[in-house]
């Protein structure tokens, strides 16, 4: 199975059917705070739920589409993290990613999100990548800021959550400068 090794404590897998346990239990302990900003965690309610998103998940990554893939942190599953799609006629990809609470904190999602970017450009060969972000979450937009990805701008009502639309920002890097930033 395919495993992306980010450093010694840290590394992202594809998820396998058998992970769907971990994950219910992961997203169940943190539902709260995920919920606040991702529009899918009410859906699932029930270990089941994950199988079914998993194989959606494997099919993406066999169909050359991307991955999601978990994010081991000293061999627990601390949260998700991934290429939402490949727009192979434009080159460019968008990353997401979120991390269970007792993660956070620790630079976990930061060192995963720059292995990500090295993967789209180097291995995959996109010339963009782009991470959106809900105005307002403060850690999450964190993380394109460390990495030096450039703010471009606002989507106004850009996601709906629940009961309201919320504003997200669009960040993004393109390949001659994300080679620049990291040499």
């Amino acid at each position: 199975m395919f495993t992306l090794k980010v450093d010694k404590d840290l590394s992202l897998k594809l998820l396998e059917k058998e992970d769907a346990k971990d994950l219910f239990a992961l997203v169940d302990e943190s539902r709260d705070s995920l919920r606040r900003w991702l529009p899918w965690v009410d859906s699932m309610k029930q270990e089941e739920d994950y199988g079914t998103v998993i194989e959606m998940w494997l099919k993406q990554f066999a169909s050359h589409d991307g991955f999601q893939a978990g994010v081991l942190y000293k061999n627990n599953l601390a949260g998700v993290a991934g290429f939402q799609n490949i727009d192979w006629s434009n080159q460019k990809t968008s990353i997401g990613y979120w991390l269970s609470e007792k993660y956070q904190g620790y630079g976990i999602m930061t060192r995963a999100v720059r292995v990500l970017i090295n993967y789209a450009f180097e291995n995959y060969k996109l010339n963009r990548v782009e991470i959106q972000c809900g105005v307002d979450n403060q850690k999450s937009n964190n993380i394109p800021k460390r990495l030096g990805l450039k703010q471009e701008g606002i989507i106004r009502d850009g996601e709906y959550l629940y009961d309201h639309y919320h504003d997200c920002v669009v960040y993004g890097a393109l390949s001659r400068e994300w080679k620049t930033l990291n040499n």
